[in-house]
Order: structure tokens, then C-alpha cells, then sequence
């Protein structure tokens, strides 16, 4: 970022001599709009169609695969059906605090991407508090779903609305316990910082530095899946339950907040994970290049994040919904142990190798070749046992 601030600069693009700090707004300004409408809105959307079709695809079933090629615009076509539909205020209800709640829930959405690192040089605000300020913003999810649940004036609402806020609200203790693992082998909570400490080659990403941070990163994600209501996780809009949870009475476009956010929180989680344990957009040193560097970490990190999305996808798909009683015991006898212990562990190590130790991540890494191996070998039983044909075809 201050690199493309110094050529512009010297460009003279913005005449001779420009207040840097003005160049400087309207660069973050201007990349802060092109992520937000490029990247981020499109994202929620697109999510929606891809996700359907993998679902299809897990339970052989067709996916949605009529408007446009291959379906691909239905995503296009919901926003504007939902969008047309008309916005009702129950008569009972708390009105303000009833049209807050939705963009509340947004804002949790929008304000991580202000310190994603997508590359070595495009990060809208490169803060030296990045991963703290990334876990803050996303907790204001909690209080736009409480907030919608108590202001529709509807017990299922409420209910939904509480049970969203004890999910949030204990998940996010183990995960933030797992992100101390990391900032404890680093020494800082910047996300550009967090990256530059790992590796391109996996074998020096902070997944496999040790038995501790393996585990922190998988009780990270569980927990991440967790507090953004995703299966088997998502209690809060059981629909034989509670219908829609907290959502139950808006419609229209604050309906459409709602979910834009559920789906798009899927990057959010799948870019801290690849931040803290994937090595984030390291990728090996091919040219001098500056642009061809970044083009190239910036499709590194996103194939990533994409991957884990995938898993999330992938998840959902698969396992059934848990119950509220399983949620909660998982949570605080297991998640949250199991979180501390992988924490004082990695204290612990860190003490005795304070620059790391190289020859235990070629062993997790082989580790980790040989869990994958064993589970595709398994997979690949399970499709000859069950005798299913399989289209490796991804538009059928």
C-alpha cells in the first residue's frame, strides 16, 4: 500500500507536490469500494449458487441449474425477487431498533475486510492490532441478532435470538483461546505480521509447527463454524423448531442482510484461518515483478480461503444438525479445555524453542500427508461399497 502511495505520488497523478495523507485517503478509499462491491457483496451472492450446487452434488440431487449457464445467475435472480418483496414492520414491534438490527449484522460483515491481507501489498489498513481488531468487529454480529429477535416482538424470534447470542458468546472463547497459540510464536497480533512469520512450503506454516497449533487451528474453525450459525451448528434458525430463528418476521431486504452476511462470513472465516495456520498469501520468490508478486499471492490466498469455504460447504452437507444441549457441551467440556491446554502448551514449547522447530513440522506435515491419504482411501471405500456413480462432470 505505501509503495502504490509513493508511485502515484511520484506520478503526478494528483498534481505536483500532493498533501501525501490526502493521496493517501483517497487510495484506501477508492480500494476500500472496490473490495467492498467487487469482492465482498458479489461473494455473499455467488456463495449461495455455488454451495446449492454442492449440496446437490454430496446428496445426488440437481442443483439449481435454469437461469443462466448452469444456473449460475440464480443467485442474481433471488437478490432481486427478495429485494422486490415488500418490508413489513410487525405493529407490535420496536420499529428502530427493528430496522437497526440487519445493518448491524452488515457492519459485522464489512469491517473485517479492512485489515484482510489479500497480498504482500494490498491491505486497506495494516494494523498492528489486525487480529484483534478482526475477532471485535465480528463479535457486533451478537448484538444485531439479539437486537432483531427482541425488537420483532415474537417468542420463536426471541428464542432464536437468545440462542444465538449463548452460541457467539461461548464460542468465541475458544476461539480466541486458539488464536493466542499464534500471537504466542510471533509476538504480535498484526495479520501482515502473522504472515511474514510462516513459510510458503506447508511444512513451515504454523498448522504444523506443533501438535498444539494443529489442534488450535481445528478447535478454531469448529468454534468460527459455530458463531456464524452454520450446520450442524445452527440452532438459532432451526426451522422445525423455531422457522427462522431470529429472522422469522423480516423480509425483504433486511431478510437478505440476514443471509448476505451468513454466506459471506464464510470468507471471513476461511481468511483468519488461512492468516494465523496457512501460511496466509506466501508464495515462493519467481520474479522481481512487483505486480506479478501480487497477482500471484493474491490467487494463493484466495485458493485457501476458497478450499476451507469448500470444507464448510462440504460440512453442511453432510452432518445433521446437533442439539442445543450437545452445542453448549461441546463448547465448555471440551472446546474450551481443550483451547487453554493447547495454549499453555505452546508457551511452554515456544520457552524451549524460541525460534522454532524445523524438524517438527516435516514430521506434522507427514503426519498430516498420511491422516489425508487414510481419509480419501476411506471415502473411495465407501463410494465402491455403496456402488453410486460418479459424474466427475462438475456442470451435470
Amino acid at each position: 500500500m505505501h509503495t502504490l502511495i509513493e508511485n502515484l505520488i511520484a506520478s503526478g497523478v494528483f498534481g505536483k507536490n500532493p498533501p501525501r495523507d490526502l493521496v493517501a485517503a483517497i487510495v484506501v478509499f477508492v480500494m476500500s469500494l472496490v473490495v467492498f462491491l467487487v469482492v465482498a457483496l458479489p461473494f455473499g451472492g455467488i456463495v449461495t449458487w455455488v454451495e446449492r450446487r454442492v449440496w446437490a452434488r454430496i446428496q445426488s440431487r440437481v442443483g439449481p441449474n435454469r437461469v443462466g449457464p448452469q444456473g449460475f445467475l440464480q443467485w442474481l435472480a433471488d437478490g432481486i425477487k427478495i429485494v422486490c418483496k415488500e418490508d413489513i414492520i410487525p405493529d407490535e414491534a420496536d420499529s428502530r431498533l427493528f430496522k437497526m438490527a440487519p445493518y448491524l449484522v452488515m457492519l459485522a460483515f464489512v469491517l473485517p475486510w479492512a485489515v484482510m491481507p489479500f497480498s504482500s501489498s494490498l491491505i486497506l489498513a495494516n494494523m498492528n492490532v489486525g487480529i484483534l481488531y478482526m475477532t471485535a468487529v465480528t463479535a457486533l454480529t451478537v448484538v444485531g441478532v439479539l437486537m432483531a429477535g427482541w425488537a420483532s416482538n415474537n417468542k420463536w424470534s426471541l428464542i432464536g435470538g437468545v440462542r444465538s447470542a449463548a452460541q457467539i458468546v461461548s464460542y468465541e472463547i475458544p476461539a480466541g483461546l486458539s488464536i493466542f497459540p499464534v500471537v504466542l510464536m510471533t509476538g504480535t497480533l498484526s495479520m501482515e505480521g502473522i504472515i511474514r512469520g510462516q513459510g510458503w512450503a506447508p511444512q513451515h506454516w504454523f498448522l504444523f509447527a506443533n501438535p498444539f497449533t494443529f489442534v488450535a487451528a481445528n478447535i478454531l474453525y469448529m468454534s468460527s463454524l459455530a458463531e456464524a450459525n452454520r450446520t450442524p451448528f445452527d440452532l438459532p434458525e432451526a426451522e422445525s423448531e423455531l422457522v427462522a430463528g431470529f429472522a422469522t418476521e423480516y423480509s425483504g431486504w433486511r431478510y437478505a442482510c440476514f443471509s448476505m452476511a451468513e454466506w459471506g462470513n464464510l470468507y471471513i472465516v476461511g481468511a483468519i484461518i488461512t492468516t494465523l495456520f496457512l501460511g496466509g498469501w506466501q508464495f515462493p520468490h519467481v520474479t522481481s515483478n512487483v505486480v506479478a508478486m501480487n497477482v500471484l499471492e493474491v490467487i494463493t490466498f484466495n485458493v485457501k480461503v476458497l478450499f476451507l469455504v469448500f470444507v464448510s460447504m462440504w460440512i453442511r452437507a453432510t452432518l445433521p444438525r446437533v442439539r442445543i444441549d450437545q452445542l453448549m457441551t461441546a463448547c465448555w467440556k471440551y472446546f474450551v479445555p481443550i483451547a487453554f491446554v493447547n495454549m499453555i502448551g505452546t508457551a511452554v514449547w515456544v520457552a524451549i524453542w524460541p525460534d522454532g522447530n524445523v524438524a517438527m513440522g516435516y514430521i506434522m506435515f507427514a503426519g498430516a500427508i498420511v491422516l489425508g491419504a487414510l481419509f480419501i482411501q476411506r471415502v473411495i471405500y465407501y463410494l465402491r461399497r455403496s456402488r453410486m456413480e460418479v459424474y466427475f462432470n462438475p456442470t451435470i
